[in-house]
């Protein structure tokens, strides 16, 4: 089956908290720090032998500009990743309110290197993603057909507002721009799985990734609901490299019972469905 990683973190080092590094040597890959030079730049040539080697077929690679938690990962510093094999990567958007203004303008450059999403982090940028300051970029990308990430559920990581993460906050948004694809990753970790399932189950433009979820635990975290009719609006990520392997992921996966054509879905059909150019 076709494999799309559709969450993963590859920044230079010298640029993110040392925070990050921290989550990153607690729940990451074994030897992800391979992947990176002596200076703590990505190596693109290893990184895509790491993914030919772990079966993805296409990634997506996540910027996040988060100073006052993670720090700054520019979507710049992922074109080497990119143009090293345009078959396999693609860039995913990511704007802050407090940082770029006008936020409208921000997010049209980065659509323009040639982002296939936008990524919203209202926990790590502390705001709320229904405020009026965020407004215009939900504008652009349902004029461009652009689908939106959203950071659904809490973060351990110093500074991050955990309560700009609840899944309702983005209700009025979702109902406003129906003809946005929206995807709340991690699945509303923490305190929101049901709100998160209950949203991806009552409105079609609403999706669950599931990078930073164990796939064993997924039974237990949505129990209250069917799992394989939920499974239909699940994508798969990892949140690389805070996971203990892509392969290990999407195997363990497949050990929770879900039908072949659900899980083909989750591997790989839902996010060609809702991000346009991974030609699957």
């Amino acid at each position: 089956m076709t494999l799309i990683d559709a969450h993963m973190h590859i920044p230079r080092l010298s640029t993110v908290k040392p925070a990050w590094a921290d989550w990153a040597n607690r729940f990451g890959t074994p030897g992800w720090r391979d992947m990176f030079d002596g200076d703590g730049d990505p190596i693109p040539m290893r990184i895509d032998a790491l993914l030919d080697f772990e079966g993805v077929d296409r990634a997506l690679l996540f910027c996040e500009y988060s100073p006052r938690a993670t720090g700054i990962q520019t979507i710049d510093d992922n074109l080497a990743i990119r143009d090293h094999n345009p078959d396999r990567f693609r860039l995913v958007a990511n704007v802050n309110p407090h940082l770029h203004h006008p936020i409208g303008e921000e997010l049209e450059r980065q659509l323009n290197l040639g982002a296939v999403a936008l990524k919203l982090h209202p926990v790590h940028g502390a705001f709320f993603p229904a405020d009026p300051e965020v407004r215009p970029v939900y504008h652009i990308c349902a004029e461009r057909g652009i689908p939106v990430i959203v950071h659904s559920g809490v973060s351990s990581f110093p500074g991050a507002r955990s309560s700009c993460g609840d899944p309702q906050l983005l209700l009025d948004v979702i109902e406003d721009f129906p003809e946005i694809n929206f995807v709340f990753a991690h699945g509303g970790r923490g305190w929101w799985y049901e709100t998160a399932a209950f949203l991806a189950l009552a409105k079609s433009n609403v999706w669950l990734d599931l990078s930073g979820l164990p796939p064993r635990k997924l039974p237990d975290y949505y129990a209250h609901f069917d799992l394989v009719r939920l499974a239909g609006k699940w994508i798969f990520g990892t949140d690389w490299p805070g996971v203990p392997g892509i392969r290990k992921n999407a195997a363990a996966l497949a050990q929770i019972g879900l039908p072949d054509a659900v899980l083909q879905g989750v591997y790989g059909g839902n996010a060609a469905k809702v991000f346009a150019g991974l030609d699957i």
